[in-house]
């Protein structure tokens, strides 16, 4: 059974910065690209950042793009999202997923997916 734990969350104020982690049990997470995602109240789950399998390829969307980097470690498993001069708009629940390129970037990935960590962006 593949678990994976998201933390990092936390309430902070616009122009200030957090890193999530994301910790997979499985080993085929160091052969496989990850995503994060961001879910908003009453919004669809949307990709912020996915990172290929080595690091080699890097995608943000738009809204965060020279804000946020994405990196992994795989030999410990665990990819991260750092966020620098967040916005209210960033908040959300934040989640992370591995898979296929392709995968990642549609979103259309298998279960399971971890808990989600929090972040909340106000002043």
């Amino acid at each position: 059974q593949v678990t994976i734990v998201e933390s990092g969350g936390g309430s902070v104020q616009p122009g200030e910065s957090l890193k999530l982690s994301c910790e997979v049990s499985a080993l085929v997470f160091t052969y496989k690209a990850v995503g994060w995602y961001r879910q908003a109240p009453g919004k669809e789950r949307e990709l912020v950042a996915a990172l290929s399998n080595y690091g080699q390829t890097k995608n943000y969307t738009n809204s965060v793009k020279g804000r946020f980097t994405v990196s992994r470690d795989n030999a410990k498993r665990t990819a991260y999202l750092e966020m620098n001069d967040l916005k209210p708009e960033d908040s959300g629940v934040y989640f992370c997923n591995f898979g296929l390129w392709a995968e990642v970037l549609s979103g259309n990935l298998p279960d399971p997916w971890g808990q989600g960590t929090q972040v909340t962006v106000s002043s």
